[in-house]
């Protein structure tokens, strides 16, 4: 997949990163169809479920990643988006869930792929749009 010529750097690098988030989510959902192929229990037909739902969520953040490596501008705000969704997740996990090592990690890789999206850059390509 070639990369766009239209887009500036720092959407690149945002798509890049968002696609990894994609990629991570595409191997969780492997992770829990795997566990629900093996347990033996009531729970699997749930798993399967959570795969399911996986997928798609992991299917539209890697179209999400593929239009701002492509340089569509209409996949900056979905991106934009995603990491403030995120950066709420990472509450949780700082918070009730006391892995503060990885909220702060999560929310540091979201804070990057916002600050990579609305610098100046980022923002007067996505304001040729309406020029």
């Amino acid at each position: 997949m070639p990369l766009s010529t239209t887009a500036p750097r720092p959407v690149l690098v945002a798509g890049t990163m968002v696609a990894l988030q994609g990629l991570t989510g595409v191997v969780f959902a492997v992770a829990v169809l795997i566990h629900a192929l093996t347990a033996a229990g009531k729970l699997a037909g749930a798993e399967f479920g959570e795969t399911g739902y996986f997928v798609v969520l992991s299917a539209a953040v890697l179209a999400v990643a593929y239009g701002l490596l492509k340089g569509r501008r209409w996949s900056r705000t979905p991106a934009a988006m995603l990491q403030l969704l995120l950066l709420g997740v990472c509450y949780y996990v700082l918070g009730p869930s006391g892995q503060v090592l990885a909220g702060v990690l999560v929310a540091i890789y979201c804070v990057a792929v916002i600050v990579l999206l609305f610098l100046r850059e980022s923002r007067v390509w996505a304001a040729r749009q309406y020029n």
